[in-house]
């Protein structure tokens, strides 16, 4: 009994540490660095998806999905700009 008890207590050790470490990964690598920023304006439809970074990172960035990955995109781009009210408007009247 003792043995599976601290079988268990190891098992449950090494999980959370495990969970901790993957948390803390992802975390830092949602951050830019100014040389990762792409300069370039991204066709609406190519994009999938967004996300903002955490306020910890060096570089305020938006993390654009596209088909092929992840791009850093400077969140005041006139651009990008332009497709958060589109997307706002498009959300609106589609509720």
């Amino acid at each position: 009994m003792k043995i599976s008890s601290a079988l268990l207590i190891l098992l449950l050790a090494a999980a959370w540490t495990g969970s901790q470490g993957m948390s803390f990964r992802s975390s830092r690598g949602t951050c830019c660095s100014k040389e990762m920023f792409s300069r370039q304006k991204i066709p609406e439809f190519r994009i999938q998806g967004y996300l903002y970074t955490p306020p910890t990172c060096t570089h305020r960035a938006v993390l654009v999905k596209l088909p092929k990955g992840m791009v850093c995109v400077d969140p005041q781009e006139r651009w990008f700009q332009r497709f958060l009210r589109k997307q706002k408007k498009s959300n609106s009247t589609s509720t």
